[in-house]
This record gives C-alpha cells, structure tokens and sequence, in this order.
C-alpha cells in the first residue's frame, strides 16, 4: 500500500490524471474510428458534400446524353410504361442519331399489355381468321427486342430485398475477373434480383443494376460500379454501359485485405470505395443534356444532340417518382446521377477515397492526440489557442489540398474531433485544477486577507510564490500592554475572557486587512501581520502606518464602549492599551513549516527588530514605534517624531528609531512642530554629549507638552543624562544606545 501510494503520488506529479484521462479518450476514439458508427461516417460525409459545394465539377465537354420522358412525352404519348413499339422506335431513331450506345433507366420485367396476342382476346365480334392473323403478328416484346439487337441497348435491372424464385439463371450474364482478395464480402449485396422479360434481356448488348442507395440522410454521394444480387456479381447500368462500348468481355475488380481498391473495363481504371462505390464527382444539375422523348420519336432532334454519345433513357416526371438528392443538388432526377457518374468517368473528373486514407485520419489522430497531452500543460491560455488553431488549419488544409490537386478525399473530421476533445479535456481539467487552486487560496487566505485581495489572488494565483522569496515587505507587531492584569480578573469567567480577546482581535484584524495587510499569526493577544507579499503593494510603508493609527482608534472606540459597560455594570474597568512596532526591510515569505503542517509566513531581520520595537513602546512612551525605512517612506504623510539611535540585540548596526504620533493633522500642527524641534535640539545635544543643553531642551519641552505626550521620552532622556553625567560614555561613543529588553 505504502508503495502504491509513493507511485501515485510520483504519477500525479510527473503525469497527472488529466493525462491518464486523455490516453484514455484517445484509445476510446481510435476504437470509435475502427467501429465507424453511422454518426462518424455521417460527420465525415457531410464534410466531403462541403468539399463538392465549394468546388463542385464543372463541365467542359458533355459525352452523355439523357432522353427524359418528361411530363410533356407523357401528355402526347400517354402514360408509362408506353407500347413496347414506341421504346423500338426510340432505340431505332437514336441509332439513326449516331447513339454510342443506349441504357434505359428502367426495367421491363413484364410482358407488354398491348402486344396482339393479349389484346385480341379484348375484341369482340372479331372473326376467327382477323383473330388468327392478329394472333401471328409479332409481339411488341420481339419488336423491341429486335431494335435492340440492331444497336447496342444496356437494359437495366433492380435489385430486391426478397430472393425472386423465378429468377431465370439461363439468361446471359457479364463475365468478371479479380485480382487479389475476394471482392464479395465487401459488395453490397440484394437478396433479389428483377430481370427484364427474356426475349428483350437476350437481345441485350448488356445488363445492369440501375439500384440507387441513398445513404442515412437521404443524399446519393456514393453509387455502387459493382454489386451482388441474388448470388450473382453484377455491374451497375453505367459501369456496364462503359464496358459495353469499350467493346470488352470482362470486368475487372482489383481488392485487398481493405477492402475493393478499383473496378475497370478496356481503358478505364475507376477507385472506388471499400464497398466498390464510386464517389460521385458532381456538377449542378444540367437541363441541357436532356432530349425529350417525344422530339426523338417526332424526328425534331438534330443529331448533334445525340450523334457519339452514350444516351440515357430515363425520366425528369414528378410523378415517376425519381427525384434524388445530391451534395449540390437537393432534386435532381436519378438519370442523372447515372449520367454523371459517366461524365466522372469518360472525363478523368473521378474523386476517390483512398483504403490508405484511413490509415493516414488514424495515425493522424493519434500523433497530435499524444502532441497535445504531452506538450498543451506546458503551454499557456494564448499560446494553447494559437497552436490549437494552427493545428487545426493544418489538417483542413492537408485535407483540401489533397481534395483539389487529387481529387483525394481525406477526412480531417476525425483527427479534428480526436484532438478537440482531448484539448477541451485538458482545458476543462485546467479549468476544475484552477478553481480547486483558488478555493484553497480563498480558504488559507480569506481570514487573514481583505476579500479584494483574496479575491485578486485567486484570479492570478501565478503572483503567489510558493516556497519562499525575497522581497521588500513592512512588518507589524502588537500587542496589549498589562493584558497579564487585565486576564487575573477573568480567572472565574474564561469564556469572558475568550469573548474579551476575540472583541479587541476583531477591530484590530479589520484595521490591519483594511489596508492591504496579511495577517501571518495570532500569539494570544498579539497580532504579527506584513504587507507587500502574497500581493504586491507599492505602498506598503504607508498601508502599515495608516492600520497602525487606525489600530489606536478602535481600541479607543472599544475602551469607550467598555467603560459605559463597566460604569452600568458596577465592575472594574481596566482600559486596553496596544503598542505596535512597525519596520521595513528584506524578508523571505513563503510556505514555512512541515509536510504535515505549513503556513504563509515570514523570517527575516526585519521581522525581527519589528518584534523588538514593539517591545519597546512601553519604554518610550508612544504606542507605534517604527524603523527608519517605514519612517523615510511615511514622513510626508504622517507626524514622524525621531526617538532614538539604537542598538538592538542581536544586531551589528544600530538603528534610529521613531514614532507615530498621528496623521498629517497632527503633523502640520503648531503645538508638534514645537515639541519636534526641541526633541531635535535635544537629541542634538545629548548625541554631542551637551549633557547640560539637552537638559535645558528637555525642560522646554516640558512646559510646552501640554498633553504630556513627550513625558515618558523625556524622563528616559533626563535618566540616561544623570547616568552618563556620573559615568561618561566611553570616548568612540556615537551616541547609540544598546536596548537591553526585548
């Protein structure tokens, strides 16, 4: 366990969990991409249809031809299916025409209604000898089947989706050859097949399956060049009708272990799909390539419309019921999908996607999925955005530029997808890590810290250097001066005591986060507090010596409120004094402590004489005590009075030491300024060992102090004075005073 417990500790802080999670989704996705569900064809399939929109085939010559039995053929001839005759005539004049070659778009899987054999059997009152001639005439079937035979007529065929028992196995099929694997378990395959009547399929040049499947959505983006039906390998109409007029035998399929790589006939080599699909390379809908059937059966067509051509016979009628949907088209007649699958074809404008293009997505995939996981952590916000869009118009523009120049189709939807969600995965992790980084700094920080600051640290925790750092930071120290007296009256009552502490620590705290100040610790009554660190603060000098004063004023406030009490009340009053010291300097701030327990602090010299000057305020006489930094910084905006020129223990270099005696009010009065210059001129005696004129300015002095504030300083001053009076200082003295407390 203990093991187990070093290795995670190791992999969460060399790898992290949101790594862990990456690979993970990063596999599930290469399993998503083997499978190939619907939804993923479909997102790639719909990014192919937005290749064909933007650069869609455009025509230049036009090899194929369409004779559209339109509404107008049907309205002059009469409804479908028409007399097999009408269909004779057809085939005969689009020979005359110079037709390559003829494919109907349709099946005659029924002999004709009108041929004489059945009709006569509708006459009445006919003669047996008229009905008898009748009867030998030659049926329609054989009329049609005999123009076929005077042309080169593809006859179409439907796939079904039950098997046909009558399936006539004798009928002529398109002889196939394979090179490589087996092309059949790819093929799609019909359990049926519906096969015209045999006189006309015999007469046939060839056969094919004229079966269009519209993919989940409903659009034709792919039309199958080979297929299955009824156990039987069989071309499409078009792709037979290439065969047919390139005057070959055999089809042609090449496969591998992938997959159907091609289909070709004499001449033409066509990729296809895994499943033998042509992509169809579409152009917008084309009205000029349509004849109408009735202009072709009246002679009004000139022959350049058809002469050389590979003629389609099928139907633009709405009410036949063969309208498609393309990339580019939302209806276009299914005869046309069969024309432009020849165009592709006869025109070399073929687009393909390649069995190799899904080894390139897949590996594509995994590449940038593991770029991501490892390199996205080390990045930051900007630079993650910047790469990830780079990454992505890499992909888009491989994908387009295979597109364009090979008429290649590579998806760039899958590594995109893979990679996008492994990137928001590690953002959302970053996301939930910040957010778990800010509440731990809310929570070490938000009792001891303004809820501004708080809050400007949890937003940019980068500005909280952990572990320890140097910087400039002024330091605070208070205390309750006779706290020790005031407590022996709590003996019988802790909890009034509790509440004492907790009544004079509020005020005190809410002054010092006021004005930007951290709170690092409470020592029973005492308070250490910084500024300038976690947070800088560029006026961190004047911030401390404004909590300060502030500091005085609530316990003031607070002394007041507890003397009412204490007077309704009938017991002792104890009045709260506070004595701070303030001093600026160097200070390491960081995380102190151990593994089990640690806290913001910090160590330094500073802190130390900021604890020794607030020890001292009792001896001089003034609550708020500071160093010379803190004063330098703060003269100009508070009354700065110097006291002393010190040397504290523990320390090499003395010190000069001063007091807050208040804010600019009291600085820029009469009665300061007074008691200033003569602490001046005081100071400036007993330093110049004037033992009589410092005397003399302490004298002064204490006629103008009115408030005695200057009392305790000068009745030191005036001790020390009778001292050095009987015991002069030795002769290198520098007017420096060894503190010997504190």
């Amino acid at each position: 366990m203990k093991r187990l417990r070093v290795w995670r500790r190791w992999f969460t802080r060399k790898f992290g969990y949101a790594r862990l999670v990456c690979l993970v989704l990063l596999v599930g996705f290469a399993a998503l991409r083997i499978a190939d569900p619907a939804p993923v064809e479909e997102i790639r399939v719909r990014t192919f249809d937005t290749f064909q929109v933007i650069d869609h085939r455009k025509k230049e010559v036009r090899p194929v031809a369409i004779l559209d039995i339109d509404e107008r053929s049907l309205k002059e001839v009469g409804q479908w299916p028409w007399p097999r005759t009408e269909l004779a005539e057809l085939v005969d004049n689009l020979t005359r025409l110079g037709a390559a070659a003829i494919a109907f778009d349709a099946v005659f899987s029924e002999p004709d209604r009108l041929n004489p054999d059945v009709v006569v059997d509708t006459f009445r009152n006919l003669d047996e000898a008229t009905r008898e001639k009748l009867k030998a005439q030659p049926s329609n079937d054989q009329v049609f089947a005999d123009a076929i035979k005077r042309s080169r007529v593809v006859l179409g065929e439907s796939g079904l989706p039950q098997s046909n028992a009558e399936l006539d196995k004798k009928l002529p099929q398109t002889g196939l050859a394979t090179h490589g694997e087996d092309p059949r378990p790819f093929l799609f395959e019909f359990p049926g097949l519906l096969r015209n009547v045999p006189v006309i399929e015999q007469a046939a040049a060839g056969r094919g399956l004229f079966t269009i499947k519209p993919e989940r959505d409903g659009i034709v983006r792919r039309v199958p060049l080979i297929m299955q039906a009824q156990g039987t390998i069989m071309p499409s109409l078009t792709f037979e009708m290439l065969r047919v007029v390139t005057g070959t035998d055999t089809l042609f399929i090449k496969a591998d272990k992938a997959g159907i790589i091609s289909a070709g006939v004499k001449g033409f080599q066509i990729p296809t799909d895994k499943n033998g699909q042509l992509w169809v390379h579409f152009a917008r809908h084309d009205p000029s390539i349509y004849v109408s059937a009735v202009d072709v059966l009246q002679g009004k067509v000139p022959s350049e419309k058809i002469a050389g051509k590979l003629v389609l016979v099928g139907t633009s009628a709405t009410g036949m019921n063969d309208i498609k949907t393309t990339p580019v088209d939302p209806a276009m007649p299914g005869v046309e999908i069969h024309a432009q699958v020849l165009e592709s074809a006869l025109t070399g404008g073929i687009v393909s996607q390649p069995n190799y293009g899904f080894a390139f997505e897949f590996f594509a995939a995994l590449i940038l999925g593991i770029l991501v996981i490892i390199l996205a952590p080390q990045f930051g916000p900007v630079t993650l955005v910047i790469v990830g869009a780079l990454l992505a118009s890499v992909l888009i523009g491989v994908s387009w530029f295979y597109y364009v120049q090979y008429r290649l189709l590579i998806d760039f939807t899958y590594p995109l997808l893979s990679t996008t969600a492994i990137y928001l995965t590690l953002i959302f992790a970053s996301f939930v890590r910040e957010q778990a980084q800010r509440r731990q700094i809310r929570s070490a920080f938000g009792q001891y810290l303004s809820p501004v600051l708080v809050e400007q640290l949890a937003q940019s925790p980068e500005k909280l250097v952990l572990g320890g750092e140097e910087r400039e930071m002024t330091i605070m120290f208070s205390d309750v001066r006779g706290f020790t007296t005031i407590s022996e009256t709590y003996k019988r009552d802790p909890q009034g005591l509790t509440r004492l502490m907790n009544r004079f620590l509020t005020p005190l705290t809410n002054a010092i986060i006021a004005r930007k100040g951290y709170i690092d610790k409470y020592m029973g009554d005492a308070i250490m507090a910084f500024w300038n660190a976690p947070l800088d603060d560029p006026e961190h000098q004047i911030n401390a010596c404004s909590a300060a004063v502030d500091m005085l004023d609530r316990i003031d406030e607070l002394n007041r409120q507890r003397e009412q009490e204490a007077n309704e009340g009938g017991h002792v009053y104890i009045p709260l004094n506070v004595g701070v010291g303030l001093n600026t300097g160097i200070g390491v701030v960081g995380n102190m402590g151990s593994d089990l327990k640690f806290n913001y602090s910090v160590l330094g010299d500073s802190v130390n004489l900021a604890s020794r000057l607030e020890g001292q305020s009792k001896e001089y006489g003034f609550p708020i005590i500071v160093g010379s930094n803190t004063a330098l910084a703060a003269k100009d905006r508070f009354a700065i009075l110097e006291l002393d020129f010190v040397m504290v223990k523990g320390k090499k270099e003395p010190e000069v030491i001063y007091a807050i005696a208040g804010r600019e009010d009291v600085m820029h009065s009469e009665q300061f300024q007074r008691l200033r210059n003569l602490t001046i001129e005081m100071l400036a005696c007993y330093r110049a060992r004037d033992w009589e004129g410092a005397l003399a300015a302490i004298e002064r002095g204490r006629k103008s102090d009115d408030g005695l504030a200057l009392a305790k300083l000068y009745d030191l001053y005036a001790a020390r004075i009778r001292s050095y009076q009987l015991n002069p200082p030795p002769a290198d003295w520098n007017g420096a005073y060894a503190l010997l407390t504190k």
